[in-house]
């Protein structure tokens, strides 16, 4: 498929078709107790929002939840690192998605000085273990990591600052980290090679091209996942009750003005 643009027609057509499979990945997740953990990461602009409001685009809230945590507090930041993460796991017919997650002390708390080298190693020994115990509970965790290139991060974070749309994403740290593209890639080697396990490991998509990218990491989570699909549902309308003697009355409510 390389990295040509897709046109709207086919993409919203292929989603349309992965959505619907989503959906079935959530009845058979509400009829298993399954539970299932999703990490997304990544450089900036790198994809990650636009590919998960996808995904929870036509899926039940109370089945797909996301995660995308503040700046921790000063109470958390004297827990255990782990600690603040945990309660958000999923319970029995749950999918959480983080956007970004623990793995922020591997990535943009090394990078910039939120943490000491010491603690990064810490947390690079320990985490395997961590998701090993995920794992073992009976979560299916998934993690991936959405790459794209120097220029096309450089396009992104333009159009950022030229779109009134979108000005909200960009940030002081955003822009540091634009500056500091190898020091983010020893980060993600350093990531990967202590992380990147049997049980848990990493898949890298590349996110060069949106609408591919998560038209492809969609269709992989659906093959990774052993879902089976959900009979479709024999349903028929009944019929609505007869207006007898109702008749609407004439209420002082506001209506909002129509100008489309």
């Amino acid at each position: 498929m390389g990295r040509e643009k897709l046109g709207r027609k086919e993409y919203e057509a292929r989603m349309a078709e992965l959505q619907g499979e989503l959906v079935s990945l959530q009845e058979w997740v509400k009829a298993t107790g399954a539970r299932i953990c999703i990490v997304f990461e990544g450089r900036d602009t790198a994809g990650k929002g636009g590919t998960i409001k996808r995904i929870v685009e036509r899926v039940s809230p109370r089945v797909f939840r996301v995660v995308a945590l503040p700046t921790p507090t000063d109470r958390e930041k004297s827990q255990m690192y782990m600690q603040r993460y945990v309660p958000h796991f999923p319970a029995a017919g749950e999918v959480v998605i983080f956007d970004r997650s623990w793995y922020n002390r591997a990535g943009v708390e090394r990078v910039l000085g939120f943490c000491t080298p010491k603690q990064t190693e810490q947390f690079l020994r320990m985490v395997p273990a961590f998701e090993k115990a995920m794992v073992d509970s009976g979560i299916i965790l998934l993690k991936y990591w959405l790459e794209v290139s120097e220029e096309e991060q450089t396009r992104r974070l333009e159009s950022r600052i030229t779109d009134p749309r979108k000005t909200w994403k960009l940030s002081p740290i955003d822009l540091e980290s634009y500056s500091r593209w190898y020091d983010y890639s020893r980060a993600r080697d350093a990531m990967f090679e202590a992380s990147d396990t049997d049980f848990a490991p990493w898949y890298v998509a590349d996110n060069e091209v949106k609408k591919r990218g998560r038209l492809n990491i969609i269709s992989h989570l659906l093959d990774t996942i052993p879902y089976e699909p959900q009979r479709d549902l024999d349903i028929e309308l009944p019929k609505r009750q007869k207006r007898g003697d109702y008749r609407e009355p004439e209420l002082a409510v506001r209506r909002i003005p129509t100008p489309f």
